[in-house]
């Protein structure tokens, strides 16, 4: 049995920060210390209108290490450029705000501070996340510029969303929040900027399915769709458009997603078949139900009314169905959640229903499975191929599952 974690040199991955001037460079501080409680070493850069919102002793504390302004530009303490040594130094580069002058000055290559001198004297991928007003943001020139930006595909730009801003305008410009940058962060370190989906249309399915007996009563399970979360994260990151159809979430959905709540299987079957001609790669996470109550009530049931037996009725095999009905140009992977064995289940499940791939994960173990972040698994696909992954964070579980779908 294989094992698709490759390995990486024996060192922590480096993240380098520029900040730019504007009030959302206050978010910055919980990147930088999610970052380096994750293991990631940090270095930031302020540009001089980024001191006038945070100060280089908070970001240095919070990194713990220097963080560089340019007055730290051409000291004589360097034994070589700073901006060079800090370019080749990084894995990632992150602009997080990225300024409309910071947008022009890269646009056009310009060089006249520290931060856009490293950005050229580097080779590495550089993560963008804008923040500015709603008209600035919404400025013809700006728009070019930020769509110019992006036919490098060393560059990798997040969408803002809409909100009230610190203008008290309610309108796009805001800056995206943390976690949703850090998450980013953490795909393009595992892809090193790679973008091998891009064209490709993914539909995925997450969490559960609720099958009611009245209006307050429901078979389900515990799944959460935090894995179909992390899938539809990875697929975006990697360049796909995605369509995320998911039982009751409480999470929010990633912007650029196009995402379509459902409750019941019978739901989710409609809109997974509606879905199903366009897509490339199909991923069924979802937790379907199994069964669901024969009869259903359209007012809360007594106590005293509930049957002491459950007639129980099938609900669709939605995933059968999509093999059934997939084209030889898709590609169709299940799930399968297990006890004890996981790999003789998975395997049946496999050739029984014709897909081309599953994911054999158990929720048995600790920090695995249902509600929790992290997961593992066993990859198997329909020509014998059985990849193990070892304890992960479900987002690198959802990469290595896309780096496998690649292979196969």
């Amino acid at each position: 049995m294989a094992n698709s974690q490759p390995q990486t040199e024996n060192r922590q991955p480096r993240v380098l920060i520029g900040v730019g001037g504007g009030i959302a460079a206050y978010k910055v501080c919980e990147v930088v210390s999610t970052l380096f409680k994750a293991g990631v070493e940090v270095r930031v850069i302020l540009t001089r209108s980024a001191q006038e919102f945070i100060t280089p002793l908070t970001l240095s504390t919070l990194s713990r290490h220097q963080a560089y302004t340019d007055n730290d530009f051409w000291q004589p303490t360097h034994s070589r450029p700073l901006h060079i040594e800090l370019g080749e130094w990084a894995d990632l580069l992150v602009i997080a705000p990225l300024t409309a002058n910071t947008l022009a000055k890269l646009t056009y290559g310009m060089a006249d501070n520290l931060l856009t001198n490293t950005v050229l004297a580097s080779t590495c991928p550089v993560l963008l996340a804008p923040a500015m007003n709603t008209d600035m943001w919404e400025q013809l020139t700006v728009q070019r510029n930020w769509q110019q930006l992006l036919e490098d595909s060393r560059y990798h730009g997040m969408s803002t969303a809409s909100g009230l801003l610190a203008c008290d305008r309610i309108g796009a410009g805001r800056m995206a929040e943390p976690p949703a940058i850090v998450t980013y962060i953490h795909s393009l370190l595992h892809t090193k900027g790679k973008r091998d989906l891009v064209g490709k249309q993914v539909l995925i399915s997450a969490g559960s399915t609720r099958e009611y007996l009245d209006p307050v009563r429901f078979i389900g399970n515990p799944s959460t769709g935090k894995m179909g979360l992390a899938l539809a994260q990875a697929a975006l990151h990697r360049g796909a458009k995605i369509t995320l159809v998911h039982g009751v979430a409480t999470w929010d959905v990633p912007l650029g997603v196009q995402a379509i709540p459902v409750i019941t299987a019978e739901e989710m079957q409609q809109v997974m078949l509606e879905y199903l001609p366009n897509a490339d790669v199909i991923v069924m996470s979802a937790a379907v139900a199994d069964v669901k109550p024969k009869d259903y009530s359209s007012e809360k049931l007594p106590k005293r009314s509930l049957p002491q037996a459950l007639p129980l009725a099938p609900v669709p095999d939605i995933v059968a169905q999509l093999a059934q009905l997939k084209q030889p140009h898709q590609f169709l992977i299940g799930f399968a959640a297990q006890t004890g064995d996981i790999v003789t289940p998975a395997m049946e499940k496999l050739r029984s229903k014709k897909l081309d791939a599953i994911v054999a994960n158990p929720i048995d173990q600790p920090d695995s499975g249902f509600g929790s972040n992290n997961n593992q698994a066993i990859f198997l696909d329909s020509q014998g191929q059985q990849v193990r992954i070892t304890p992960c964070s479900k987002l690198q579980m959802a990469h290595h599952l896309f780096d496998f779908v690649r292979s196969c």
